[in-house]
């Protein structure tokens, strides 16, 4: 059969798109790997699907090149938004509903100038329970907490943003041992269904460097939702304050974050690859 799709990224952070409006797949997850694939077939970080939703201007579904199914994409859903536009299946700019598998979030579109748009979502409220992270761990919040890995020890604090997020500060993110360190964590044992491993430094008060190594996919150039645990992490660790934007800059590129008593806002790029049509 015939598909046709829409490339496109977030800071770098690569998805293949498809319009399911009119069809679906039945095995999705095997789709994913062969579409992702970055020498035999489209090349990106996942696949998204964009289905009909009851609750929303449409679901997105996200799966990883390793085929399994994520919850939520930050990068992911400013190009959903993007594309509903676009495609004039959503007439607004502002307040566009999105169902994801962690709840209905919020796009406003800000600018939008042919390939390129700026797009705020509200990522909702953060969690910081390790039981709704999740995560084993016998304390109400998991904040600079040491754990051993490789048989060093690494001060984490966890966050959940609809996804898992384990966050590192260290004194110079390029440096990091992202692949030895990530891989192990992500599959660690206190994480009974994986985790994202973000590791960051800060800059100053209203910037922070981050790399990050994505369940599921491994380290990628950008991560939305990891940008978000890693604003609230800052904070809950004295590092950044409330209320105010934070600039995180990723190897693919800036996002800006503000964690607020209202939730968490995403500030950051969509932009328009390419649109093609492959068989399968």
């Amino acid at each position: 059969m015939k598909i046709k799709f829409t490339k496109m990224h977030g800071c770098g952070n690569d998805y293949i798109y498809i319009n399911c409006f009119n069809h679906g797949f039945e095995e999705p997850e095997k789709l994913s790997m062969n579409l992702s694939d970055r020498r035999y077939g489209i090349g990106g970080d996942g696949m998204i699907l964009i289905e009909p939703s009851e609750v929303a201007c449409a679901k997105m579904r996200i799966f990883n090149k390793d085929g399994s199914e994520g919850k939520m994409c930050g990068n992911g859903i400013r190009c959903v938004a993007k594309y509903l536009y676009d495609s004039g299946i959503s007439k607004v700019k502002k307040g566009i509903k999105i169902e994801t598998l962690s709840g209905v979030k919020t796009a406003d579109i800000l600018m939008n100038d042919g390939e390129e748009s700026v797009i705020k979502i509200h990522m909702g409220k953060e969690e910081l329970n390790p039981k709704r992270i999740p995560m084993i761990f016998d304390k109400e919040k998991v904040v600079n907490e040491p754990i051993t890995v490789n048989s060093e020890s690494y001060n984490i604090t966890c966050v959940s943003m609809g996804n898992p997020h384990c966050v590192i500060f260290c004194p110079e993110v390029y440096s990091a041992q992202v692949k030895e360190i990530g891989s192990k964590l992500s599959s660690h044992q206190i994480f009974p269904e994986g985790v994202n491993v973000e590791f960051v430094s800060k800059a100053d008060n209203e910037n922070l460097i981050m790399r990050v190594w994505e369940r599921g996919s491994g380290e990628t150039l950008a991560c939305g939702s990891g940008a978000c645990a890693s604003v609230v992490a800052a904070v809950e660790n004295g590092l950044c304050e409330k209320n105010k934007d934070i600039n995180v800059h990723l190897r693919g590129g800036k996002l800006i974050v503000n964690y607020s008593d209202e939730g968490v806002f995403l500030t950051g790029n969509a932009i328009k690859v390419f649109e093609g049509e492959i068989e399968v």
